[in-house]
């Protein structure tokens, strides 16, 4: 199967579970398969930058990135479909949400440590799609909270990906005019 295959693939899948949900991207009314195909996009060019890159898993694993956390999504459906593998990787992209939300990143970041460089890849994608201008009903504490989540995220994941780290360094320097 192609790249492509792999991508229209996962893509349909993805807009369909976040289609039921009524999910658009937090502040805005865009469709949420916009925030998906923007996270693959940042694989897409990273990926030619980054040595013995799984393209095709790392796309799959973009654009399914938030299906369990935020769908009635379920990771033996996502293994079903798309091979344990994909399924490891967005388990380890979704925040477990019985702990405490001061635990949940952490604990999120430790597990997507413990899998490959792709997966720590996506994660660095999202956050660099997520660094938008953020939501008017952000106050300025949310907005600077979110800021010192994505220093964390670069800290804990530096070493998996140059192109990426440096992207969401740039990204997180153009994010703190939001909230100064």
């Amino acid at each position: 199967m192609t790249t492509q295959s792999h991508y229209q693939q996962a893509i349909v899948f993805a807009a369909e579970k976040h289609t039921e949900q009524g999910q658009t991207i937090p502040g805005t009314g865009l469709p949420y398969v916009v925030h998906l195909s923007n996270v693959a996009m940042e694989i897409l060019m990273a990926a030619p930058h980054t040595p013995d890159f799984r393209l095709d898993f790392a796309v799959q694993v973009a654009l399914l990135h938030d299906t369990l956390e935020d769908t009635s999504a379920t990771p033996e459906e996502i293994s079903r479909r798309f091979g344990m593998d994909v399924a490891q990787g967005v388990l380890a992209l979704t925040k477990n949400e019985v702990l405490p939300k001061t635990e949940k990143m952490p604990d999120s970041l430790k597990r997507i440590r413990a899998l490959s460089p792709e997966v720590w890849a996506v994660k660095l994608a999202d956050r660099i799609t997520n660094l938008q201008k953020p939501p008017s009903h952000w106050d300025h504490a949310k907005i600077a909270e979110y800021s010192r989540e994505s220093i964390q995220i670069l800290q804990e994941l530096k070493g998996g990906n140059a192109y990426l780290e440096k992207r969401l360094e740039e990204k997180i320097n153009e994010y703190k005019t939001h909230f100064v």
